[in-house]
């Protein structure tokens, strides 16, 4: 066996991957240019370093549950003129993570708040920050779950440890004492340690309501809202766009 067969050899067992596909046609480009032994090893390896840590985020987002995959590039701001556009990419920069901050986004039904959570969601995962989306309901039935099997703590340690927790639709079912308690000590526990994002539909005023109980809502409130961006959605709900487009156009035709 040649040792340029061994070489291959050795990448595949060792899975460099593409630093073996890469070395063929590469070797050439050597011989040609008179490239430095140093730079065509530095040019092989940041080609598997750059493979590996796109493979990782592609992993890091489907782990995350995401309901879909949407970007920031994906979303009409015109359509939402009372986003501040500046105000997301700097979300999107993920410094808020690395300052342990929150993100609420409120508004009514149909503004996209889901999408804007899951786009920043995104920009982390594909940053390999680990993160997970759940629904406000699914969350505290798991939190229920473990409380009624005597495994509390263990639950709550596996949703304090995401570096990014999102937490979708809180207000758009009733939460009784047990739940509202159970997500406080989940809240509680993430609290200026990683960062949570929320969506809402419900004004902070009615957080008592939504909660049974007051005390636990301004609790929970006082934790999230402590070190955040609060993103107040006022336009119209997104689902209606294309029928507004259709109408627009049938206007002008006419």
């Amino acid at each position: 066996m040649s040792s340029y067969a061994k070489l291959l050899n050795n990448l595949e067992t060792l899975k460099l991957e593409k630093f073996r596909s890469f070395l063929p046609n590469f070797l050439e480009e050597i011989a040609k240019k008179q490239i430095p032994f140093t730079d065509a090893l530095l040019e092989l390896t940041e080609k598997e370093l750059e493979f590996r840590n796109e493979r990782a985020s592609k992993i890091q987002i489907a782990v995350s549950a995401f309901p879909f995959e949407k970007t920031l590039k994906d979303f009409d701001f015109d359509f939402q003129p009372s986003i501040n556009k500046t105000q997301l990419l700097d979300l999107a920069s993920l410094r808020f993570l690395e300052n342990k901050e929150n993100v609420l986004f409120f508004g009514s039904s149909g503004v996209e708040k889901t999408h804007l959570a899951v786009a920043l969601g995104i920009a982390a995962a594909k940053k390999r920050y680990i993160t997970y989306f759940i629904s406000c309901h699914d969350l505290i039935m798991q939190l229920n779950k473990a409380y009624a099997e005597n495994r509390l703590e263990a639950k709550l340690k596996h949703y304090s440890k995401y570096k990014l927790l999102i937490i979708d639709e809180i207000g758009y079912l009733p939460i009784d004492k047990q739940g509202a308690n159970l997500l406080f000590q989940l809240i509680n526990k993430r609290y200026e340690k990683n960062s949570t994002i929320i969506t809402t539909n419900q004004p902070f005023s009615k957080w008592g309501e939504v909660f049974s109980d007051i005390t636990l809502a301004n609790a929970i409130l006082d934790r999230l809202i402590h070190h955040s961006s609060i993103i107040k959605i006022t336009g119209p709900s997104y689902r209606l766009k294309g029928k507004v487009e259709l109408m627009e156009a049938k206007k002008n035709n006419n």
